[in-house]
């Protein structure tokens, strides 16, 4: 009887997937990837064999087989520009993926793993909420210089699941609300969800910096910091997405340790702390200005919103726009289940994907 989801989600070293049955999940394994076998590869695409056959093989060892799946549901990879939803797996998304995707990422491989086993058992695999989303209106795209445009690419398959998960926990009409999402990880994030949609966003180069993101910089000052020192591309993108927030303060990216420095007196660590507090509280309530402060729901959701102290810095400065909820953890697994059950019982439909006749580079 088909009546299993097979979730598959891979990222830079490992394969997570997880089976449900009934929306509930049964079991979910984390499959590690030898990184100097996967150094042997060229290129991340030229992995797939090898996960795939690593996902059938767990499969397998914990009693389950394809031909009991109803449908396989994957992290999207990093297609061109997209609506939020569900996208059935075809050959032309596939295509995207191996020969022209936005940037080379493992979670690329995700709709070819799914395909791979959907198709032999006449069942669809689907993508949900991939990181290049981009529902942007116009006018939030405008920069001060004119060539330069910002696109919606940040953690969306969590943050949307968290405000739609909100929205029917509390009987709120998703499409006729406006909510702020905040997620809180090694790098931060935030939307605005407004009739539907994601028409604002904050990417992690853009406000608070985080564990190893340095945020938002001035930006003449970063611009003769590259220059002085003769910076090329790749090592001032490692300073600013590996190498700031935290680790530059304090050399780890683990805000536990932080955290618990703060909590033990330590009064730069608390003025650190509190910084970053500020800068996620800063933008949400540059993100309440698109809708005019009207804010029906604020959410906290990533690994950092398991910090009581932490989102307390948070709702304090924010809460006169709307009560802050937490939802915390990145949910990805689970997030992924959920939009694909919407599919199954007919309360979404999946899009079919066609390639942009240009892609923006």
């Amino acid at each position: 009887m088909r009546n299993k989801l097979l979730v598959v989600n891979p990222g830079s070293t490992s394969t997570k997937i997880a089976v449900y049955k009934a929306q509930k999940q049964l079991w979910q394994r984390s499959i590690e990837h030898n990184t100097e076998q996967l150094s042997n590869y060229p290129s991340v695409y030229s992995q797939l064999d090898l996960r795939l056959s690593a996902v059938l093989e767990t499969m397998e060892q914990n009693g389950d087989k394809p031909a009991e799946l109803e449908a396989v549901v994957a992290r999207g990879g990093l297609l061109p520009p997209l609506s939020s939803g569900a996208y059935e797996v075809n050959e032309e998304m596939l295509d995207v993926l191996e020969h022209r995707p936005v940037n080379h990422h493992a979670s690329n491989l995700g709709a070819a793993i799914a395909y791979r086993i959907a198709k032999p058992q006449g069942i669809k695999a689907y993508i949900y909420d991939p990181v290049t989303v981009d529902e942007l209106i116009d006018l939030t795209r405008i920069t001060g210089l004119k060539e330069v445009l910002r696109h919606g690419q940040a953690h969306n398959l969590n943050m949307r699941a968290a405000a739609l998960r909100y929205c029917n926990g509390n009987n709120i009409d998703y499409r006729n609300s406006n909510i702020i999402v905040a997620h809180l990880g090694g790098g931060i994030t935030l939307s605005l969800h407004s009739g539907g949609r994601i028409i604002d966003m904050i990417s992690d180069d853009e406000g608070a910096f985080s564990p190893e993101r340095a945020g938002i910089i001035p930006s003449f000052k970063l611009a003769r910091i590259a220059f002085e020192e003769g910076m090329t591309y790749d090592k001032l993108m490692r300073l600013l997405q590996r190498e700031g927030g935290l680790m530059s303060h304090f050399g780890t990216t683990d805000a536990r340790l932080v955290l618990k420095k703060a909590e033990d007196g330590d009064a730069y660590a608390e003025l650190v702390i509190e910084a970053m507090a500020l800068g996620v509280a800063r933008s949400i309530a540059k993100l309440a200005v698109v809708v005019d402060g009207s804010i029906d729901a604020i959410i906290l959701t990533g690994g950092l919103a398991h910090s009581e102290s932490f989102t307390a810095k948070i709702a304090k400065r924010v809460s006169f726009l709307s009560e802050v909820t937490l939802i915390p953890g990145e949910n990805e697994m689970e997030a992924l289940a959920e939009g694909a059950y919407r599919v199954l019982l007919k309360r979404e439909q999946a899009k079919e994907y066609r390639e942009p006749a240009t892609t923006e580079k």
